[in-house]
């Protein structure tokens, strides 16, 4: 269990550089952001696939297909949504939407889950939902007063925004209870091996994606006309933040978190989706030079104080209605 809890750490860390990318690169579209964070994801893909290919070559036509749908929702539409919300409204608001977070995915799969993993005791569970609302609720309202503040505030914009976000937590929903599943049926089978499959089913996807844009770029649509293709205004700086996020956020982000997966319980393990949130905070704080007030240091503790409490609650096992 200590282990599991330390996977999901490292995979929070390396996951909340997402959030930051699509502030360090504004003038790119969020379409071509998801598709070239997932076309770094396949390629990197490519050659741990080789190396891993007797293993890989075990999967069965309906492991790939999981993979296919793990990989389009979970990956693709998840970070157009996410990195889209994050230009409409900023990066400390969305992070704090998606946040949210351990607390969905805890109620949902305690829900669904309780046969398979135990049933997380809603009188124990409640307390760190709680702690863990309140303190979404604290950092909100700061980044609320801080947007109403600036000179250029678009409301209807930052709406869209926090409607994308929510979007990206309806897939981000999904992905961890179907991915779960199949982790929880293949015990056998090796968390690096399923994150490097789903990095290979991302790549056609996003290839496909990358280049219905260019072609749209070419015809002068969308707003692309503005960008030169294939790698925009700031190509090095384009690609090494593709690459870096391939690499960590998406292959081993995702290896450390189909790890955490197979040791804990899914409610548990949902839960620790707010290390991310507090990674993403962090990063998008340093990067925009402020520090936390009393306010935002107080719902951090109020996270931190609310995951503490999840970890020590144990599932307990459901009986099987008689027959």
């Amino acid at each position: 269990m200590t282990l599991g809890i330390v996977f999901a750490l490292a995979a929070g860390l390396v996951w909340g550089l997402v959030f930051v990318t699509p502030l360090l690169l504004p003038a790119y579209p969020a379409a071509l952001l998801s598709c070239g964070r997932y076309l770094a994801f396949g390629l990197i893909a490519l050659p741990l696939g080789w190396l891993d290919r007797k293993r890989l070559q075990q999967f069965s036509a309906d492991d790939w297909q999981e993979a296919l749908k793990l990989s389009a929702i979970g990956n693709l539409l998840y970070y157009l949504c996410l990195a889209a919300a994050i230009q409409r409204a900023g990066g400390p608001l969305p992070t704090m939407v998606i946040g949210t977070l351990p607390v969905v995915i805890a109620v949902s799969s305690n829900l669904r889950d309780a046969r398979r993993d135990g049933r997380l005791p809603w009188h124990k569970l409640l307390p760190s939902l709680g702690l863990i609302a309140a303190g979404i609720a604290c950092v909100n309202q700061v980044e609320l007063q801080h947007l109403r503040q600036q000179d250029h505030f678009d409301a209807m914009r930052y709406g869209s925004g926090v409607l994308l976000a929510v979007g990206a937590v309806a897939c981000w929903t999904w992905y961890p209870m179907r991915n779960a599943d199949w982790l929880r049926a293949h015990t056998d089978r090796s968390p690096r091996t399923w994150a490097t499959a789903q990095g290979l089913m991302t790549l056609p996807l996003a290839a496909l994606g990358y280049g219905a844009l260019w072609v749209w770029q070419g015809l002068g649509g969308g707003g692309l006309e503005a960008l030169s293709m294939p790698f925009g205004p700031t190509p090095q700086r384009f690609v090494l933040l593709m690459l870096a996020v391939g690499l960590l956020a998406s292959w081993l982000g995702t290896l450390c978190w189909n790890a955490a997966s197979q040791r804990l319980p899914t409610a548990l393990v949902g839960q620790l989706i707010v290390f991310e949130t507090l990674a993403a905070l962090a990063y998008a704080l340093l990067l925009r030079g402020d520090r936390p007030d009393a306010t935002t240091v107080l719902g951090i503790g109020l996270l931190v104080a609310g995951v503490l409490w999840g970890v020590r609650i144990r599932p307990e096992p459901v009986s099987s209605p008689p027959p």
